[in-house]
């Protein structure tokens, strides 16, 4: 389809241009950061799949040369897409090399005396395998003895079978370590509401939008989410003490566990031997998410705060390089507590003054639109800028956290739902034509935030109305060339590309390896949340299931339209009794197998009423892997 995209806006360029008065762009230091230490680059423009397709881009953004933003993208976000777009091998210190560009996140390389460690191989095994062997081209090809992930998002570990192989695992030639809980959280948080998740990261990443000065021009903690192919091997370590030192090939590490800050499952490590701090995703040369608009489990702030006083607390006066998952390290003692010192207070206002205002009374937007920004001076430190988190967003993520979604008005206890609302507001305000002729002249004065939010009104009122998805695609866009924020700017334009174009539909599906490190227990979990409670409602059932290989038993109960189960128990008048070995299920998980085809083929084994069986896998739901957004989602 050819670009429909449109130039920005009078009200757009003035906006822009006025961030130029904003803030210290005289300040060259991070762009200083950003080169420092680089030994080279990629050599070629591409890496791609076995299958051709291709995987990473290094040539995509080279129309970020300039130093001037266009005027469709904020000078503010123009410069961290510039940073971000320093790409190869650097080195951080004495044996600490970093791979960055290749992905969304870094992958670090440590020597140790006889062999490599590598820690957070990026997103899927194709760019952590160019990674290495870009620096073998220029340091000693040793082998991998042991990989670290720091914590539990796919961006860490996702390429853990670029670097090493499960072979070498089971061998013993290669150690694990990740932080306690990981595979747990790893899981969990890629399953339950995966395929909403996958679908709103599209919107969040920008990954359907064309790369350029009308599209995606970063993702804020990197250019972008490779798309090849994601894997995991288990740890055979788990890190369990609040402080652990271990020696890994000659190499000294001491972890500190920070759980429940950016990830569940999380840590950051110190090297002393080359007074080396690594905070993982704890801080970043940005303002985080409290709550990621793809979305997730609302973060706490207050731990994320407490955690990084203490990281500056232990290491602050012992480190002399800091470096991260994301972006580029911080050299020098005083800009290293500098840095830690305002992420801590960054997160700790989040925190206590949303809940100060709260306790005013006041709404989360009433008090997204009363917090701004951060306080000065902090607002003027590049390092807490809202390039991926944003101060809108967190401070309602933290009233979410503590009072819910709910903000206290019964006008807001049972609202009618968008659709409904949408046709009587719009019919009260005397039908779409009349909106959108007022509205039309309140983009021309540059209304964008009440435009969206009105013609949004008609949109759901009547998703077929081409004059308000017109209109309510160039306001997005215009919305979107002026964000700061890199995920909000690809939220806005991904919007309005749907707006104009429909819906593209993509392939859904979870990694292999994902679904290969599902427990049973996970597995039924699934089953519950895929359990159609209308068809269930009218056919209770109790099932037994047995896993030989794992000596593990379930007891499934279907009642009331729902499924529970219980792991280490049976029921003692079971209408069926399951067998089936682990793998099979983890085949019917990847869908290259179904039950049914399992009860024909013998690889399940049914004692009992077999209609029953049958019938609870006939009530499963399947999920669209690309749902409506800007327009009314429907079921099926």
């Amino acid at each position: 389809m050819c670009d429909q995209s449109k130039p920005a806006q009078p009200a757009t360029i003035a906006c822009n241009h006025g961030w130029r008065d904003r803030l210290p762009f005289e300040d060259r230091t991070d762009f200083e950061n950003a080169r420092r230490g680089f030994i080279a680059t990629f050599d070629g423009d591409e890496v791609r799949r076995e299958d051709g397709r291709v995987v990473w881009d290094f040539r995509a953004y080279d129309f970020q040369e300039s130093e001037e933003a266009p005027d469709t993208v904020n000078p503010s976000l123009w410069r961290l897409a510039r940073l971000n777009n320093h790409t190869g091998l650097f080195q951080v210190c004495e044996r600490i090399y970093q791979v960055r560009g290749f992905d969304l996140s870094n992958m670090n390389i440590i020597e140790g005396d006889s062999g490599l460690i590598i820690m957070d191989p990026l997103v899927s095994a194709e760019v952590a395998k160019a990674g290495l062997e870009l620096y073998y081209q220029h340091r000693p090809q040793r082998p991998v003895v042991a990989v670290i992930y720091t914590h539990s998002h796919v961006d860490h570990f996702g390429g853990v079978k670029g670097v090493i192989s499960e072979e070498e695992v089971r061998s013993g030639k290669v150690r694990v370590y990740a932080p306690e809980g990981f595979m747990e959280e790893t899981v969990s948080e890629n399953v339950y509401a995966g395929p909403a998740m996958r679908r709103r990261a599209q919107y969040m990443y920008g990954g359907l939008l064309p790369k350029g000065p009308r599209g995606q021009v970063d993702a804020g903690l990197g250019k972008g989410t490779s798309r090849g192919t994601v894997t995991l091997i288990a740890p055979t370590d788990e890190i369990s003490e609040a402080f652990e030192t271990h020696t890994i090939d000659g190499v000294e590490i001491e972890f500190q566990l920070t759980p429940g800050t950016e990830a569940p499952a999380e840590m950051n490590l110190y090297f002393p031997q080359w007074r080396a701090l690594c905070v993982a995703e704890n801080a970043c040369q940005c303002m985080h998410n409290i709550l990621t608009i793809r979305g997730a489990l609302v973060r706490d702030p207050r731990i994320w705060s407490y955690y990084l006083g203490q990281t500056l607390a232990r290491y602050g006066d012992r480190s002399d390089v800091l470096f991260a998952q994301h972006h580029w390290p911080t050299w020098g003692a005083d800009n290293i507590r500098e840095y830690l010192a305002d992420q801590r207070d960054m997160y700790a206002f989040l925190n206590d003054e949303t809940l100060r205002l709260l306790n005013h009374g006041l709404t989360p937007m009433d008090i997204a639109e009363h917090i701004k920004s951060l306080p000065q001076p902090l607002a003027q430190r590049w390092h807490a800028r809202d390039y991926y988190g944003s101060v809108s967003h967190n401070v309602r993520a933290v009233y979410q956290r503590y009072m819910g979604f709910y903000d206290a008005n019964p006008a807001h206890l049972n609202p009618l739902p968008p659709v409904a609302s949408a046709r009587r507001t719009i019919e009260w305000m005397g039908g779409a034509e009349a909106v959108l002729e007022k509205a039309r002249a309140e983009f021309e004065r540059g209304e964008y935030r009440w435009v969206a939010e009105i013609v949004n009104q008609v949109v759901f009122a009547d998703p077929d109305n081409a004059a308000a998805r017109e209109l309510q695609a160039d306001t997005l866009e215009q919305l979107g060339y002026q964000c700061e924020n890199t995920t909000w700017r690809n939220a806005y334009l991904t919007g309005a590309q749907e707006l104009r174009k429909g819906v593209k539909r993509v392939p859904g599906g979870q990694a292999p390896d994902l679904v290969r490190a599902l427990t049973p227990a996970f597995f039924f979990s699934l089953l519950a949340i895929r359990l159609d409670s209308e068809k269930a409602v009218s056919q209770p059932m109790t099932l037994n299931w047995h896993f030989p290989d794992l000596d593990q038993d379930f007891a499934l109960t279907v009642r009331n339209g729902v499924l529970t189960y219980l792991e280490g128990h049976r029921h003692d008048n079971a209408d069926a009794s399951v067998t089936m070995g682990k793998a099979d299920l983890d085949q019917v998980g990847l869908g290259k197998l179904t039950l049914p085809q399992c009860m024909q083929d013998g690889r399940l084994a049914v004692a009992g009423d077999q209609a029953k069986v049958a019938a609870l896998f006939g009530m499963l739901d399947q999920f669209q892997s690309s749902f409506n957004i800007v327009t009314p989602a429907t079921l099926g």
